[in-house]
């Protein structure tokens, strides 16, 4: 037999995942240890350094909800950073 039922079950969430289209308006800083900019990128493309398959279009982070951390964030080599930082110069 089959009936309509809501059951309470107790779960610990884990991840909320976000995923957000930009519309070609993202933009980044690149700060120094004084805070002080060594990078202002305003061109409204996600970069490359950003997790997920993103196509220049998307952000995509899972965020742990236990941390606050960003799950699927990757150490970002510098020579990235050194090649973000020589094209807008």
């Amino acid at each position: 037999m089959e009936i309509n039922c809501i059951k309470k079950v107790k779960v610990n969430a884990k991840t909320i995942s976000i995923h957000t289209k930009i519309s070609d308006r993202f933009q980044f800083q690149i700060l120094d240890q004084d805070g002080e900019i060594l990078l202002d990128q305003e061109d409204g493309y996600v970069p490359e350094i950003m997790p997920g398959q993103h196509y220049g279009d998307y952000i995509i982070l899972d965020i742990d909800l236990d941390t606050g951390f960003i799950k699927n964030w990757k150490k970002i080599e510098p020579s990235l950073i050194e090649e973000l930082i020589k094209k807008e110069m």
